[in-house]
């Protein structure tokens, strides 16, 4: 699900200018029609497996099949699964089984995240006296579940349309060959017509409606959500029954018809990609935001890695398929088994690309080192009186550049986003060029070219397949390392913390549970007992923090101080999200609650200063804390005192007195304080809040 919750952030990453609303509606549409075709590629991928390498390819091979526990599919067993058709039928179900898995897994986390209601107000309340409404306080923000349950349908539908467009065109381009029945060609013909018009259908759904905020919209569409999934399946079992029709004479050779398939997915990726950066350069000059990063084109970045991500996942499992029932020989070079064209050279390009992000990470790296040299003579000037240690001195400065290098993120982002788009473009065009492997596309080329290329092939290949289980590496870490857990929940929270709106089998959005639990909680609290608040919150918990404040009414939020710590409230959000987080929503929140105090240090590499301009009011950021705690060894701390970063801000003892200036800033009453931690992370690996 990763390249879903990517692409789902992109929706959320366009620049902030709301006066454009035809183009912010566009902007919208494209990231969802690209969400749509990542659904579409993962279905085609398990269907390159399921049906052209399993049962078409492997299958029709005697050398392949026989002996195997794919035996009783072979064309050389003369049974009646031998047929292709209906080794195709047989097959069809794996991916069809994925597709209902995905469908199920939206389904019930829609049921308990989703479909919570969140506090019903007037929408007039929400309004901030500056005149301008951020985004987070409409609401209907956190409940996204009539936008969920539309896409889920389309996406769900669009599943099964794939998996009945690869049966049925393989067993109608066999009927018009072999000149079968009249009756059969008009089958296949009235098949591969639902199928187009399914699509249509599913893409009209996909793009008719988007999110609706202004008010929580508790109405379902009960007749495209029935009715668009259980026609695609309806599809689905009949052009199986088309398939699986006797054909005596029909033998499997080569590779199914749908090689242009991945072809036709880059190309649509590539152009909505195109539309997307357009839209967002048209957003960002008409309201650009200091810091904003990419010039306000980071969401189509996001979008290209998550497409690029997404071919990694198909590409590297059907590379791998193939490899595997093809023994010892080389996927693609004179095997009996192989995949299609351009996954071949989509493994070429890749080394290409770790190569340009290995040289980029060499500059950061070099950076990070010259940062931390002119950091050196300064770091003792927080420590007077105490003896040079340059070990510490070292350590305390590395920590410090490497903190600073969550700035650097976008100039890492954007080259890989650029260079992923260009080096798909040139894959698309090599396999129409030379419709050949990599490598092999002329006689005439050079031995040494020859030789490179097919060895950036292989390599390629075999990386392709080590991204797939290293993800899955990775996720297992989760579950059983703290510190792994730690280090990927920190971009877990972050990817969940965006409602479903552009891909509805993405992970979760705890939020969507979480700010209304909060905002009840506020409401009810203060209404009973007529006290005042302190929100206080670290790092993810700020954020939360944040939503849940712009949620409640204007009455509410003056009774209402913040005390944020380790918060990526600016540092990531408020650059990489600048229309719900960017500098007028953060002023906006400044002025409507009662008090608000932020705690920082240098060394963390999350959390940051808020900066908010001169003159809105009282100072919002501290100075930055002390970390470590002592440079050497005290009365106070016998032992090295650890350099601390994201965490344990509460060690530091200006921690209390931040947090007693602030209660001091309150009225006289009756005063409460509520906390509202990191998410922890539960035994699944998964934040909640």
């Amino acid at each position: 699900m990763l390249p879903f919750m990517v692409v789902n952030l992109a929706h959320w990453m366009r620049p902030a200018a709301d006066r454009r609303e035809r183009t912010v509606r566009t902007y919208g549409l494209l990231v969802r029609v690209v969400a749509l075709s990542l659904t579409v590629l993962l279905i085609a991928g398990a269907c390159e497996v399921a049906l052209d390498l399993v049962a078409w390819q492997c299958a029709g091979s005697a050398d392949c099949a026989d002996g195997t526990w794919l035996g009783f599919l072979s064309a050389g067993d003369d049974g009646w699964w031998s047929q292709p058709g209906r080794r195709l039928a047989l097959t069809a179900v794996v991916p069809a089984a994925l597709n209902g898995l995905l469908w199920y897994l939206s389904n019930r986390t829609w049921s308990a995240y989703e479909s919570q209601p969140p506090l019903e107000l007037p929408v007039d309340e929400t309004c901030a006296e500056s005149g301008n409404r951020p985004a987070l306080c409409l609401p209907g923000f956190w409940y996204g579940r009539r936008i969920v349950a539309r896409l889920r349908a389309a996406h769900t539908a669009a599943g099964f349309l794939t998996i009945a467009a690869g049966v049925t065109a393989a067993t109608a381009r066999y009927d018009r060959a072999a000149g079968g029945s009249a009756l059969l060609d008009a089958v296949g013909w009235t098949l591969l017509t639902l199928v187009v018009a399914g699509g249509c259908a599913v893409v009209f759904v996909v793009c008719r409606r988007g999110r609706s905020e202004t008010r929580a919209d508790s109405e379902l569409d009960r007749l495209t959500i029935t009715v668009l999934p259980g026609a695609a399946l309806g599809v689905l079992a009949l052009a199986m029954l088309y398939a699986g029709w006797s054909r005596p004479g029909w033998v499997s050779h080569g590779m199914l018809p749908g090689d242009q398939t991945f072809v036709t997915i880059a190309v649509v990726q590539g152009a909505l990609i195109v539309a997307i950066a357009v839209c967002a350069l048209v957003l960002y000059r008409e309201a650009p935001t200091e810091r904003t990063p990419l010039r306000g084109l980071a969401g189509p970045a996001v979008a290209m890695l998550a497409c690029g991500l997404g071919s990694v996942l198909a590409g590297g499992i059907a590379q791998r398929i193939a490899d595997w029932l093809d023994g010892g020989a080389t996927p693609g070079e004179g095997g009996t088994i192989a995949p299609p064209i351009l996954l071949s050279w989509w493994a070429t390009a890749i080394p290409v690309l770790l190569l340009m992000i290995l040289l980029l990470a060499v500059i950061t790296a070099l950076r990070a080192w010259r940062i931390r040299e002119r950091l050196i003579p300064g770091v003792l000037d927080g420590y007077p009186g105490e003896p040079a240690d340059a070990v510490r001195t070292r350590r305390i400065a590395t920590t410090i550049a490497r903190a600073g290098l969550t700035d650097s993120s976008p100039w890492l982002v954007g080259p890989v986003a650029l260079f992923t788009l260009l080096l798909g473009g040139l894959a698309v065009a090599g396999t129409w060029v030379t419709n050949e492997v990599p490598g092999r596309a002329a006689d005439d080329t050079p031995s040494f070219v020859d030789a490179a290329t097919q060895t950036a092939q292989a390599l390629g290949s075999w990386m392709m397949g080590f991204a797939v289980l290293m993800l899955v590496t990775w996720a297992r870490r989760a579950y059983r390392s703290p510190s792994a857990r730690r280090t990927i929940g920190i971009l877990w929270d972050v990817g969940t913390f965006w409602p479903r709106a552009a891909h509805p089998f993405a992970p979760p959005c705890y939020a969507e549970r979480a700010v209304p639990d909060l905002t009840w909680r506020m409401e009810t609290w203060t209404r009973t007992y007529g006290g005042r608040l302190v929100i206080s919150g670290h790092s993810q918990g700020s954020v939360l923090a944040a939503a849940a404040v712009w949620q409640v009414d204007l009455r509410t939020r003056a009774q209402v101080a913040l005390l944020t710590y380790g918060s990526p409230l600016e540092r990531l959000y408020g650059r990489w999200f600048p229309a719900y987080f960017g500098p007028a929503q953060l002023r906006s929140l400044h002025g409507e609650v009662r008090c608000w105090r932020n705690l920082w240090r240098y060394t963390d590499p999350i959390g940051g200063p808020i900066r908010l301009p001169d003159g809105t009011g009282p100072e919002v950021d501290c100075d930055a804390f002390k970390d470590p705690l002592a440079y050497g060894r005290t009365a106070e701390h016998p032992l090295p005192a650890p350099i601390l970063g994201h965490s344990e801000y509460q060690a530091d003892p200006a921690f209390d007195r931040e947090r007693a200036a602030l209660l001091a800033r309150l009225p006289e009453g009756t005063s409460g304080c509520a906390a509202v931690p990191k998410p922890a992370q539960s035994s699944s690996g998964r934040s909640s809040g």
